[in-house]
């Protein structure tokens, strides 16, 4: 073993390197640090020496690791200092890194970099403001909204061209009436029948209403929802088309749910509007002043048969908002030579004082005898009896239903709000104003202890035997 390796054998120069590094530590270290502490940064010092011999595998890459730390915090202080230049700050940050961890000093040569200073907090861009649009559905009636289909876009590639052409006059109210829609929809569901081929290997009876019928309704319950006497047709239609014999063949098949329909119209709709017209004609004094809402085409012929039978009478119409149906069939009895009276719903009690009858047209008769019919009926009838003058209601029995409704509010259909807005009008701008919300129920209920009669096919009957003569019909079909 040589002088120079051996461990005693310390030169004055090591010994003055060490007392140098000693003394060149920080007050705060000097104060602060343990004579062990020391001890163990001189011999660390010495490791890195220049002339303390060559460095171990572990000693060189902790020195590596430190360059690399060293680079990359020069990197992050270049970009932070670009950023939000901070000089005087560092200089203490260096000092106290320096007196708080004791670390080892680099080697001489290599470069000593400012530590990363951290900037001020960045300017965040302004938050952009996003204007919140107001709900306008009316929560009490927020189970009935729907939305409507206005375009053939929206159909289903299976849908007939006929019931699209139906679908899109039902929406914009072109065929608004109960009876009107459903003879409209029984009409182009004949067409659709006769267009019909039958798939190989398939029946009309198993095959039509799944894969044809289905995408009729559908469509048409889109455009608005089906009225109780549609509901009442096309369960009639599903009957008749299962009963069809398999066997027969796809003309004679088709022939037969044809001639279903047609009997079906014939029976239920064109027969049983001729005989409620002939017994409310009968109903009909000289000298009788009958007022009606709305505009019911029942309601019409019986005024057109009473008139062709020569009483004399007069009719106030009282009409309303928005569709103002009333005015078709005031321009109809005028046309014939009947005296007509016109008005609004809010004169209706100053002109019910003269009234001998009301006559109402019915859009369904629900299970518990109470009228579901055209909004603003109900008003009319109450209106009525509180004067003491008979309410008379004309209603086929295929608009009677198993259903039963106290409120206007479970059952109804809700057109558009923007239906009652008219165009320069103070509602002109009413989606832009807060808190306003606007509702237009299509229909509401009338009590049955405001009406006296219902009219029908069967006969004229109270409002309690409405479920009865609804059960007898449906078990004589």
């Amino acid at each position: 073993m040589s002088a120079e390796d051996s461990p005693a054998a310390t030169s004055p120069a090591n010994a003055v390197n060490s007392k140098a590094g000693s003394t060149e530590s920080t007050p705060s270290s000097a104060q602060g640090k343990s004579p062990s502490t020391k001890s163990g940064n001189v011999k660390e010092n010495a490791k890195h020496t220049p002339d303390g011999g060559k460095l171990s595998a572990a000693e060189l890459k902790k020195k590596a690791k430190e360059e690399k730390a060293a680079r990359r915090a020069a990197a992050v202080q270049s970009k932070a200092t670009a950023e939000n230049p901070t000089p005087a700050a560092a200089a203490p940050g260096q000092k106290s890194e320096s007196a708080k961890g004791g670390k080892t000093q680099p080697k001489k040569g290599s470069e000593v970099r400012n530590l990363p200073v951290r900037g001020g907090p960045t300017k965040s861009a302004p938050a952009v403001e996003v204007t919140k649009v107001e709900d306008k559905t009316v929560d009490l009636f927020r189970h009935l909204y729907k939305p409507r289909t206005t375009t053939i876009a929206e159909a289903n590639k299976d849908v007939h061209p006929a019931v699209l052409a139906l679908g899109l006059q039902m929406s914009n109210y072109t065929i608004c009436g109960s009876c009107a829609r459903l003879v409209a929809t029984l009409q182009a569901f004949k067409r659709v029948v006769e267009s019909y081929k039958t798939p190989v290997g398939a029946s009309l009876t198993r095959h039509f209403i799944p894969h044809v019928l289905s995408p009729q309704i559908e469509y048409l319950a889109s455009c608005r929802p089906l009225s109780v006497s549609m509901g009442n047709a096309i369960r009639h239609l599903k009957l008749e088309i299962s009963k069809t014999d398999p066997d027969l063949s796809e003309a004679d098949a088709k022939e037969s749910v044809c001639d279903a329909i047609d009997v079906f119209m014939r029976e239920r709709i064109t027969f049983a509007d001729k005989v409620i017209a002939d017994t409310t004609a009968e109903k009909i004094r000289d000298g009788d002043v009958i007022l009606t809402y709305g505009k019911s085409s029942l309601v019409q012929k019986a005024l057109v048969r009473a008139h062709e039978m020569g009483k004399k009478f007069r009719v106030i119409v009282v009409d309303s908002r928005p569709l103002h149906e009333g005015k078709h069939l005031a321009s109809a009895l005028v046309s014939l030579g009947i005296e007509v009276k016109y008005c609004l719903i809010h004169g209706l009690s100053h002109n019910i004082q003269d009234v001998t009858k009301v006559l109402l047209g019915a859009h369904a008769m629900m299970n518990n005898g109470r009228l579901y019919s055209r909004i603003g009926t109900a008003l009319v009838a109450m209106e009525a009896s509180s004067a003491d003058k008979p309410v008379i209601v004309l209603c086929e029995t295929i608009k009677f239903t198993d259903r039963v409704a106290l409120d206007s509010i479970v059952l109804n259909e809700i057109a558009p709000a923007n239906e009652l807005v008219i165009a320069g009008g103070p509602l002109e701008n009413w989606m832009d104003v807060k808190k306003l919300q606007l509702c237009n129920p299509m229909y509401d209920v009338t009590p049955a202890e405001y009406i006296q009669m219902v009219v029908t096919e069967s006969g004229s009957i109270p409002t309690t035997s409405v479920p009865v003569l609804h059960r007898l019909v449906n078990e004589a079909q």
